[in-house]
């Protein structure tokens, strides 16, 4: 789940690996793609159900606590999937990208994080209302190609940006991020998913 916390921008696409549980065999990756996206339906969420609570709790404890100790100086959205953070939004600066990394970290239950803040001014509305516009014609192009199942990728978007969340098969994976490049407005594309290690059943 996203949530919006006041927060500002900082670069950089950390990948990170992060242990899968049990059938999973997992890398989490943040690979940068460039094209076109949104988010993507797919048709049974592959967490278990007390993880999907746990990414709850973790999005709204992390986005609550940044929220407090950063106050007005950012704009950050905070997305876990399967108990890894992705921090999207802008930051005044590099220290202030690193301390929302700390702040996350430290939540309970936390794998690991992806910091894809940017240093720059915080983000329009109008911004803000393309990225949720590019988001649904993501979402609506990974329905209608039906190549992906619906719940297993989740698509942000950020600054026109859009990053996959899932834990997915590589050719899961290729046929996400094809689609998310085919849809006009989207910047570019950034995966950040777990691999099974073989495909579910």
């Amino acid at each position: 789940m996203t949530r919006t916390v006041k927060h500002a921008r900082g670069v950089a696409a950390g990948a990170l690996c992060a242990a899968a549980a049990a059938t999973l065999l997992g890398c989490v990756e943040a690979v940068i793609v460039g094209g076109a996206a949104t988010t993507a339906y797919v048709a049974a969420d592959r967490r278990a159900a007390e993880v999907v609570a746990g990414d709850e709790r973790i999005s709204l404890t992390a986005s609550s606590e940044i929220g407090n100790r950063l106050s007005d100086r950012a704009h950050v959205n905070v997305t876990s999937y399967n108990s890894n953070v992705l921090l999207t939004g802008e930051v005044p600066d590099a220290k202030t990208k690193a301390e929302a990394e700390r702040i996350a970290l430290g939540v309970k239950q936390v794998k690991g994080v992806v910091n894809e803040l940017q240093v720059a001014g915080a983000s329009s509305l109008a911004s803000r209302g393309n990225d949720t516009y590019l988001t649904g014609k993501v979402k609506a192009a990974m329905v209608s190609e039906n190549k992906v199942a619906a719940n297993v990728v989740k698509v942000v978007t950020e600054a026109g940006v859009v990053y996959l969340l899932g834990i997915v098969t590589r050719r899961e994976a290729d046929d996400a991020t094809k689609i998310a490049r085919s849809v006009g407005g989207v910047q570019k594309v950034v995966r950040v998913f777990e691999y099974l290690a073989k495909p579910p059943r």
